[in-house]
């Protein structure tokens, strides 16, 4: 069922699930029956599934703030288990893309519906799956409030309402699992497993998950692009899955087809463990993990490429190059990895993030790479 709840969120017919428009409401709509057909409970407006609330329209993608633009609509949906229990856990994955393509999209052709089957379309079907496998397995220690977020591709729009200004009292949240690009395991198995470091009790349970087996990727930070840091910048823990960034991301590409949808299974069995592992927990610490005050920053520049967020050595490793761009224009190509910009060393992805937050538009800056074990030095224009 996990397949065919993808490939329907993936559709033509849901046009994109565009926050405000009509292929939006469509899939909410069929996220709202597999939750009835769950027997889930409604936990959204007036004991309905939906959550309903108006946002303007912004061009800053993961900004958070409203812009000026006209305002829409935007539905989260939302069902529950309810064990009468102090304590609830929430698990979250945002349904919304991009529609036909809007400014996030990195497709430069015609006009043409980005399905996001990866994103996230795979996160949504694996949190159905676990909505009825924890329903089924009769976890009773907390109660479990499923969240399909909208409005995530416009900056965290659902979750920061959820969190912020529905009226729930988040010091009753013992955690939070975010599912986001679930769907593309690769043939080494990589897995990201973020939010480690914001409960001490997460690494433990972590360690005694064995199977499905996986080359885990480990951090602690609880900040990142997708609807987790809304919950923990009010200070619940949270722990996120990814399987990683690929070719087809933000494109029409990332259709069904090209899911690992044995890959899929996995994952989702490997969140269930954890879930399965953390009910018989008692309500857990949250911990402040590093200062990401970076990753809020306002870029000044954009070199036009996709890190790869699975790789764990030293640099910035490069996972695509946008087709039109700094980086494009410079020859530097997916694979590179990034270890200088101009006098910066760049050890990591913060000291890129702080990089394009020093250079302005019109700087042209040497950008030291290694390919393929050699270091290659390039112009770059922003």
């Amino acid at each position: 069922m996990m397949t065919l709840d993808l490939i329907t969120l993936a559709s033509d017919d849901m046009e994109g699930r565009e926050v405000g428009t009509a292929g939006e409401q469509k899939a909410a709509k069929y996220i709202v029956n597999r939750f009835k057909d769950i027997g889930l409970t409604p936990a959204g407006d007036h004991n309905t599934f939906y959550q309903r609330f108006t946002r303007k329209a912004n061009k800053n993608p993961h900004g958070g703030d409203s812009g000026t633009g006209p305002d829409i609509e935007v539905t989260n949906v939302i069902g529950m288990i309810d064990n009468h229990a102090p304590y609830t856990v929430v698990i979250g994955a945002h349904y919304d893309h991009l529609g036909y393509g809007d400014e996030n999209s990195l497709h430069t052709g015609e006009r043409a519906i980005h399905n996001g089957a990866d994103d996230n379309a795979s996160g949504v079907s694996g949190l159905i799956n676990l909505a009825e496998s924890i329903k089924k397995g009769k976890l009773k220690n907390y109660n479990y409030v499923f969240i399909a977020f909208s409005g995530e591709e416009q900056g965290l729009w659902g979750s920061n309402y959820y969190v912020n200004k529905s009226g729930i009292d988040v010091s009753k949240i013992n955690y939070m699992l975010n599912m986001d690009m679930i769907g593309r395991l690769n043939t080494e198995r990589q897995l990201a497993v973020s939010g480690v470091g914001t409960s001490p009790v997460f690494g433990p349970v972590l360690d005694k998950i064995k199977k499905p087996e996986f080359k885990i990727k480990r951090d602690s930070s609880g900040l990142g692009p997708s609807d987790h840091a809304s919950f923990y910048n009010a200070g619940v823990p949270v722990i996120a899955l990814f399987t990683g960034q690929h070719k087809d991301y933000h494109k029409p590409s990332d259709d069904f087809p090209y899911i690992n949808y044995s890959g899929l299974i996995d994952v989702v069995k490997y969140a269930y463990a954890f879930i399965y592992k953390m009910d018989k927990k008692k309500k857990i610490p949250f911990t402040k993990t590093r200062d990401e005050s970076q990753q809020r920053m306002s870029f000044n520049v954009t070199l036009g490429i996709m890190p790869d967020y699975l790789y764990d050595g030293g640099g910035l490793k490069i996972d695509g190059v946008k087709d039109v761009g700094p980086a494009a224009q410079a020859g530097i190509m997916k694979g590179d990895i990034i270890t200088r910009m101009g006098d910066l060393d760049i050890n990591d992805m913060n000291a890129y993030m702080h990089a394009l937050t020093v250079f302005k538009p019109g700087d042209t800056v040497e950008v030291s790479v290694l390919r393929d074990g050699h270091e290659v030095k390039l112009s770059v224009h922003f």
